[in-house]
């Protein structure tokens, strides 16, 4: 497997969750470049904002299984080089040791842990070899950087995700280089105004990293500078 991505054609891009912040960023930035872009989003105004930027738009809800399901024929043959799964929620800011309500739980664990479960598969036909795969985690799902609690139902959906990853970078070994990353501390509606990256800023550096990836870096995880974290 190579771990260049230059190439005599243009490159392929897919965002999935492709709506607004880093994933409309990195969708606008690939089309900027030249990049051919496939990019999700689950309403029409955002599919519509999609398709100005010069990005083929898709309508995917990650949270309904009969929507997933088309996935993989619309994307039949596309070949892509990057893919970026960002769709995910923040759900409820619970304290730790606050019970988070069943209908919460299932909530943020469908969208961030089986949202991905069930995109990831789909994908497969649609890689190029030598493809980079880059899943949306969080420096909060890392439970060897972990020096505080907080939003502990947040935190264990991108646990659950990074063990996600893991797993699928072992079954596409052959064929793909698959990455957990942090994006930084945006400021995005999930991420708020305190945030110290802009959205451009945050997407500028996963596309860094990711471009930048080699082989033995298949199953890491990383932050958006490119530093390697701990599980």
């Amino acid at each position: 497997m190579s771990s260049s991505l230059s190439s005599a054609r243009a490159l392929r891009t897919l965002v999935i969750g492709a709506s607004r912040g880093i994933g409309l960023a990195l969708a606008q930035q690939a089309v900027g470049d030249g990049d051919q872009v496939v990019a999700t989003a689950r309403d029409d105004d955002s599919l519509m904002t999609l398709g100005q930027l010069g990005a083929r738009a898709i309508k995917l809800d990650v949270t309904q299984p009969a929507s997933v399901a088309t996935l993989a024929w619309q994307l039949d043959g596309a070949g892509f080089d990057r893919v970026f799964v960002n769709a995910g929620v923040f759900g409820p800011r619970l304290r730790t040791l606050d019970s988070p309500s069943v209908a919460d739980f299932d909530a943020v664990m469908h969208v961030n842990v089986l949202g991905p479960m069930q995109v990831l598969p789909q994908l497969v036909d649609a890689l190029a070899p030598g493809a980079r795969l880059l899943v949306m985690s969080s420096v909060l799902g890392s439970i060897g950087s972990r020096q505080g609690a907080s939003s502990w139902l947040y935190s264990a959906s991108k646990a659950a995700l990074n063990s996600v990853l893991k797993d699928v970078a072992l079954a596409l070994a052959d064929r793909a280089i698959c990455i957990a990353a942090h994006p930084g501390w945006v400021r995005t509606a999930m991420g708020g105004a305190g945030g110290t990256l802009d959205p451009a800023e945050s997407a500028a550096d996963l596309r860094r990293l990711l471009d930048g990836l080699k082989p033995a870096d298949n199953g890491g995880l990383f932050n958006h500078d490119g530093t390697p974290m701990p599980w």
